[in-house]
């Protein structure tokens, strides 16, 4: 047991050095980033996500922010017989882009965006016994660029995952935008 806990304190340390790491959208604009997106893409470690990820299919996520600065997003997922809705909050962490849930252990990072076409973001999760690390590729419309799939691609494993945990999502009529939008209300 004694020989464990180095091992482990030292995959911790490193867990969260490489967690550290990841860029966020130099001069981030939460005004320019609120709205709309569509779930385009997605890669995540997350035992549940891998198995769900050849069924999934386009979702669709509002972003707004509280007077405070903390991030508010509604997520509508199509799942076979239903939308089922979330809502997470996460708090700002101090540097504009970075948010953090600490009751779900959740740390969010907004790496790259236009505003206007596409946003990248990464989340890293601890909790449940394994930690769990996704990127997500966000489109304002439905459609995704084979060059924008190609950017996503390649960051992949900047992050630590690897390209068959990749779900590309497929557009779906289920779950649209005006439905999106009576159920962010």
């Amino acid at each position: 047991m004694t020989a464990v806990l180095p091992s482990l304190a030292l995959a911790l340390l490193c867990l969260l050095q490489a967690r550290a790491e990841v860029p966020v959208q130099p001069g981030f604009n939460a005004e320019k980033f609120a709205g709309t997106w569509h779930v385009a893409a997605a890669v995540s470690n997350c035992s549940v996500f891998l198995k769900m990820k050849d069924g999934m299919k386009s979702s669709i996520a509002a972003i707004s922010f509280t007077p405070e600065g903390n991030l508010a997003m509604k997520l509508v997922w199509p799942l076979l017989d239903r939308c089922q809705e979330f809502e997470l909050l996460f708090q700002q962490s101090g540097q504009a882009g970075h948010y953090v849930a600490a009751q779900e252990k959740r740390d969010l990072c907004v790496m790259e965006t236009d505003y206007s076409h596409y946003a990248i973001v990464h989340e890293f999760q601890e909790n449940g016994p394994e930690p769990s690390t996704a990127l997500q590729l966000l489109t304002r419309e439905q459609d995704v660029s084979p060059q924008l799939l190609q950017k996503f691609k390649e960051l992949i494993p900047t992050v630590g995952l690897t390209k068959d945990m990749l779900a590309i999502l497929p557009k779906s009529g289920e779950c649209q935008e005006d439905q999106c939008t009576k159920a962010i209300r």
